[in-house]
């Protein structure tokens, strides 16, 4: 399942949009689906990033798109060149998001702020689905990924703003795996704990990367190690190369998602209000844990 061989026979042929691709998460993720054989759109508002993205890897096969996921018609607009440059749409990775002020008083913090961090991190994504569901309902198939965050799990010093927007995406991917499962879609979000990417940097304070990796590493269970943009890459790969297991235990949850939870270790139920509701979804879980830590050596 590791191997680059079955990787690309998954993504060989497939097309992805992925909203804020242009760096961090999402540019790592657009780079190895690339590498992997699909064909991706990057919609972000980093244009010159986003472009260098592109010229860096040298291939018809990812092109740029300028696009505000607060905007409807950008957002209509970028999957529509998506199909039409590409000929379908399988994977929508609605990765764009933004930290907000960092305030995490609420006797201080702004409304004008709290309400951009929703219109970009939850309403962003809803529009992508909506588009993309567009696309993918007709068609019988598709899947459709959200990027969470631990912060939708547990509450640790962040802004207010951007807990709960992560809350509401972990509960958006609940509400729409529930309507897009009966016609084949699946839906479902990744919730990391911190990545040192340009944006975490800026919501803990505007420090530099290597301040940022040791306050990410003091919070960490697993002690040593922190998390990279890179390091998600593989789970990406895991969710498509385990298609058909995650839709046998979808359709037995009545399509409830999963949130696979990838973050330094904390696996540990007392983290978490949810608990795993039936036995397969709890050994579902197990064995992703044990995978992902087989594939980088904790085991």
């Amino acid at each position: 399942m590791s191997s680059d061989s079955s990787i690309t026979k998954r993504l060989d042929g497939k097309v992805a949009m992925i909203t804020g691709g242009a760096s961090g998460l999402g540019e790592c993720t657009a780079k190895l689906f690339v590498k992997n054989g699909a064909k991706v759109l990057i919609a972000d508002i980093q244009d010159e990033l986003g472009r260098s993205v592109c010229q860096e890897l040298g291939t018809e096969n990812i092109s740029y798109v300028h696009c505000d996921v607060t905007c409807e018609s950008d957002v209509e607009n970028a999957v529509n060149l998506a199909v039409s440059k590409y000929g379908k749409l399988d994977i929508m990775f609605n990765n764009a998001g933004i930290p907000g002020d960092n305030e995490v008083r609420v006797t201080h913090a702004g409304t004008e702020d709290f309400k951009r961090v929703f219109d970009v991190n939850v309403l962003g994504g809803f529009l992508g689905a909506k588009y993309a569901a567009r696309v993918m309902v007709p068609a019988k198939k598709g899947c459709i990924l959200f990027t969470a965050s631990l912060a939708s799990k547990i509450s640790f010093g962040l802004p207010h703003a951007y807990k709960a927007s992560k809350h509401a995406v972990a509960g958006l991917t609940k509400s729409l795996s529930v309507e897009l499962g009966e016609h084949g879609i699946r839906v479902n979000c990744i919730s990391p704990n911190g990545i040192v990417t340009p944006m975490l940097q800026k919501a803990i304070g505007n420090v530099d990367k290597k301040k940022g990796e040791e306050m990410v590493a003091v919070s960490a269970v697993l002690k040593g190690t922190v998390l990279e943009p890179e390091d998600l890459r593989m789970q990406h790969s895991i969710w498509q190369v385990m298609r058909l297991n995650l839709t046998v235990v979808l359709i037995y949850q009545s399509m409830e998602r999963i949130v696979l939870t990838i973050n330094h270790g904390r696996w540990d139920s007392r983290h978490f209000l949810n608990k795993p509701t039936s036995p397969q979804l709890y050994s579902l879980n197990v064995f992703l844990n044990f995978t992902c830590n087989k594939l980088y050596g904790r085991i």
